[in-house]
């Protein structure tokens, strides 16, 4: 260490005060941490790409400091998904803090990186208080049956109003009106359960029929005056 000649010249006073960093809590206590290796925790981060034309969530289960397991889901932009793939194969067996400087292939995931790192490192994450933290794999549970991320996706004009086109239960394939034209209900496809009973042996009608769906009132009785295609009609 090198200290200027103004330091140099100063008398040695005693430091009196140390109470150590504010505990946060990590996977069911409350801990000091003061390295790398004292973080663990199971959280997610969101980040978005200069031009905000997409984004990323990603969810990370961090264990004394190293990422034992990844989950990175992008929307928005395709090039994306070919950058979540390397990211995917980058995090793992990294520090966090490695990761946090490390080029993630695309902006968006580098700042949702970013983001998760704040959050995990002040203690703010989904298993800070559950005793033993969050299995690895946990993160699989956020994708439901057929392990697909859960996306919404709606379209809409002045003119013509709105369209559901995809919604956490799957693929809406009709949109179901009542007398005055307003939206009371959906059909849904769930793409994951469909290719599960076609990996299965079905045939993929019949596949589909069985992976069907509905929500709200989509029957004449429950007063839907006619159902429409939210892509074609």
């Amino acid at each position: 260490m090198v200290y200027s000649t103004e330091v140099e010249h100063m008398c040695p006073l005693v430091k009196s005060a140390y109470h150590g960093p504010a505990p946060i809590p990590q996977e069911g206590k409350w801990v000091q941490a003061k390295e790398v290796k004292d973080i663990s925790g199971f959280t997610h981060g969101v980040g978005w790409c200069a031009p905000q034309q997409g984004a990323c969530k990603l969810t990370l289960n961090v264990k004394e400091g190293v990422i034992q397991e990844a989950l990175v889901e992008t929307i928005g932009c395709s090039g994306m998904t070919h950058s979540a793939a390397m990211a995917s194969e980058i995090l793992i067996g990294k520090t966090i803090l490695e990761a946090l400087n490390t080029d993630l292939v695309c902006d968006a995931i580098n700042t949702a990186m970013r983001e998760l790192f704040l959050q995990i490192v002040y203690g703010r994450s989904q298993s800070a208080f559950s005793e033993g933290g969050l299995v690895v794999g946990a993160s699989l549970e956020d994708l439901g049956k057929g392990l697909r991320s859960q996306v919404g996706t709606m379209f809409a004009t002045l003119k013509k109003g709105p369209r559901y086109l995809e919604m956490a239960e799957g693929y809406v394939e009709q949109v179901a009106v009542d007398e005055e034209g307003a939206i009371i209900g959906y059909k849904f496809i769930h793409f994951g359960k469909m290719m599960d009973f076609i990996k299965k042996g079905d045939d993929p009608a019949t596949a589909m029929e069985k992976a069907r769906g509905s929500y709200g009132r989509t029957t004449p009785e429950d007063g839907a005056v006619k159902l429409i295609d939210p892509r074609h009609e």
